[in-house]
């Protein structure tokens, strides 16, 4: 006699019961992790913007060597509210005071702009360190396998960078990966984003004839070797997303004059 269980009624039942049984736990996995998965996201935003405008675990405990460190995420949301004097959201020729701001995903924000009627949202933080003025602007782009992204911080007459961060969802270990370690994104560090009134952004350059940055008006920084298409990546993002932002920087510079 044939066991019950070498029937196909059997196999297809057994089967429908698994993918029951497994959906309900990963339903309920997603219920109790989500929150907590969401929140992680937010402190990180905010470790990030911090980061870029120099603002880290030696801010708290005086030690250079963690400079390199992020703030603690237990703490991070106090030391926000404490460097970031303001968040901005800039629509068109109107910018609002928002302090979710941060929390605007630039990735749903380009796919909305892909209708010629969106109005896209452009977040701007305003940070102040030491007496000093920092107004930092998100990017995101591509690179080689997946997204990159980061933070740009600059000086209060939006010319110069003070700093920035940039990190990335898959790319290769060792190579475009490295766009997140110290020796790359402190290269930004003082360089120039405009040749007089022109625009010129900063461009990852293989061969860059001055490869320990010590030209801060060329608007280039050396690239990561075996990274060229991440590095150009990261140029694009940087001259596409910061060049969104000019008529609100030509605003802030009138209303100076």
């Amino acid at each position: 006699m044939a066991n019950k269980t070498d029937s196909n009624t059997y196999t297809v039942l057994f089967a429908i019961g698994m993918v029951l049984v497994v959906g309900s736990l990963l339903a309920f996995s997603a219920s109790v992790f989500n929150p907590q998965i969401s929140l992680n996201k937010k402190l990180e935003k905010q470790q990030n913007i911090l980061f870029s405008m120099g603002i880290n675990e030696a801010t708290l405990t005086n030690d250079e060597a963690d400079v390199n460190t992020f703030v603690p995420a237990k703490e991070v949301t106090g030391i926000f509210k404490k460097y970031i004097k303001e968040q901005l959201v800039i629509e068109g020729d109107k910018v609002t005071p928002d302090s979710l701001a941060y929390l605007i995903d630039l990735k749903k924000e380009t796919e909305k702009a892909k209708d010629p009627n969106y109005q896209r949202k452009l977040p701007v933080f305003i940070g102040e360190k030491d007496n000093e003025k920092f107004y930092i602007i998100p990017v995101r782009g591509a690179g080689l396998w997946d997204a990159i992204w980061g933070y740009i911080a600059l000086s209060e007459d939006l010319r110069t960078v003070k700093g920035a961060y940039f990190d990335h969802k898959g790319e290769t270990p060792g190579l475009g990966a490295n766009i997140k370690e110290p020796y790359f994104y402190n290269d930004f560090k003082g360089e120039e984003l405009f040749d007089g009134d022109q625009f010129k952004g900063i461009t990852v350059a293989k061969g860059n004839a001055d490869p320990k940055n010590l030209d801060k008006s060329d608007h280039e920084v050396d690239a990561i070797a075996g990274a060229t298409i991440t590095g150009n990546g990261v140029t694009a993002m940087i001259k596409k997303d910061l060049a969104m932002y000019l008529p609100f920087f030509n605003s802030l510079k009138n209303r100076v004059n």
